[in-house]
């Protein structure tokens, strides 16, 4: 066992140095900043191996709050917002301008343009630690990463007892950062399972990042596209755009069904959606969607049901921190962000009750009791996950910093 060896200058008032021995064999590395506090701890599991102090984005440059990852490095970087003020030892987090870098001002206190600022040591130390992907959890308050355990959470998984998928179609994860199609698992029962392609995805020893969240209006007109497209229609690439010859296709429908459809004026509608699941013999439409990336890039997506969807699930980060493929289990570790949903938000994606609970008791928990993964789905997913994986819970969809090269970025306070 590798020794840990940590130089205290001073616990979270300056900063704390780790064994360059452990830092080059760390592979479940967490990275949790606190603006209360201004101060930033990096975890291993459970354990803290380096802290410091830092200085996060003054009024009107306020630093983000929410879930993000490292998604670039450079040793050496300028500005390309304010006047090419250096960056060394730049770790980026978002393509729109927020990352980790040395500074030689770190006043503990707001003080950047939204930036975390590090002292010089500490910088360069934890550039040596991080590769990118490592998570960074920005928050107002401190979080620590606690045990999680839940039958609903994924395991290793022989990929020799891995069940037949369903028929998939391609479409594209995120259509417009992305031209490679990948595929969605659809759960069928009424057609006789396919085999799944093993060169889908990259390895499984290269974690997989998930993000569980509310269908959107993208996901809907997906599955109507696919569906459209399996029942004759000719509805186009399922991308999520209505485009003309998705809604010639969707009208095309509609026609064969007047009776059905007479009075809906929506183009779009949960009636059509319910209508077009009934006639492809899939049953009840999903409410919920499970996106999985690998090394920043889309690879597949399937449909969950969320149960009470008038009740907020809250935001949820998880990390895969070590497994069993023996024994098939897994050791998840869990944290709860606040995330406040303005009203405007809540009406939109049809919340009723923001209850307190999504942040209290066992929140985490509680969340994954209300959510049905198909099990074609689970059992893809348990062939993938390796240490490191991670798995986002959230009300708010992919978030608009998700992109190309990141993985799923979940903004819980704009700066």
């Amino acid at each position: 066992m590798v020794s840990r060896l940590v130089f205290g200058l001073g616990l979270l008032s300056a900063t704390a140095l780790v064994h360059p021995a452990f830092a080059a064999e760390a592979r479940t590395l967490q990275i949790f900043v606190s603006k209360n506090k201004q101060s930033l701890v990096v975890y291993d599991g459970t354990e803290v191996v380096a802290t410091s102090k830092v200085s996060t984005g003054k009024e009107g440059h306020t630093t983000p709050s929410g879930i993000f990852s490292v998604i670039e490095k450079k040793k050496y970087h300028e500005s390309n917002l304010y006047s090419n003020a250096p960056m060394p030892f730049m770790q980026r987090l978002t393509w729109s301008g927020i990352a980790l870098h040395e500074s030689n001002s770190v006043p503990r206190h707001p003080a950047s343009h939204g930036c975390v600022r590090m002292p010089g040591a500490f910088a360069k130390m934890l550039y040596g630690m991080t590769d990118a992907g490592v998570p960074v959890i920005i928050s107002d308050g401190e979080l620590a990463p606690q045990p999680i355990d839940h039958p609903n959470l994924f395991h290793p998984d022989s990929p020799a007892a891995m069940p037949l998928l369903s028929d998939v179609e391609l479409r594209p994860s995120i259509p417009s950062y992305t031209e490679a199609p990948v595929q969605v698992a659809m759960n069928n029962t009424a057609v006789m399972p396919m085999p799944v392609a093993p060169e889908e995805a990259k390895a499984p020893s290269e974690p997989i990042s998930m993000l569980i969240t509310r269908r959107t209006l993208r996901e809907t007109v997906i599955d109507i596209q696919a569906l459209l497209n399996q029942l004759g229609f000719s509805a186009g690439d399922p991308d999520g755009l209505l485009g003309p010859t998705t809604v010639q296709a969707i009208k095309a429908f509609k026609a064969l069904r007047f009776t059905e459809f007479a009075g809906d004026r929506n183009l779009i509608s949960d009636n059509l959606l319910k209508s077009l699941y009934a006639a492809a013999g899939r049953g009840e439409p999903p409410n919920g969607v499970i996106m999985v990336r690998q090394s920043f890039e889309p690879i597949f997506e399937a449909p969950v049901t969320i149960a009470d969807p008038s009740l907020a699930l809250g935001t949820h980060f998880l990390t895969l921190h070590a497994i069993d493929a023996t024994a098939g289990t897994a050791d998840w570790l869990g944290v709860t962000l606040t995330n406040d949903l303005p009203r405007e938000t809540m009406k939109r994606l049809g919340i009723t009750n923001q209850e307190s609970s999504i942040i209290s008791g066992r929140p985490i928990a509680k969340a994954l009791s209300r959510i049905s993964i198909p099990d074609e789905t689970r059992h893809r997913i348990d062939a993938l996950v390796s240490p490191g994986s991670t798995l986002t819970i959230s009300d708010t969809g992919i978030g608009s910093e998700t992109g190309e090269g990141t993985e799923f970025i979940t903004v819980t306070r704009e700066s």
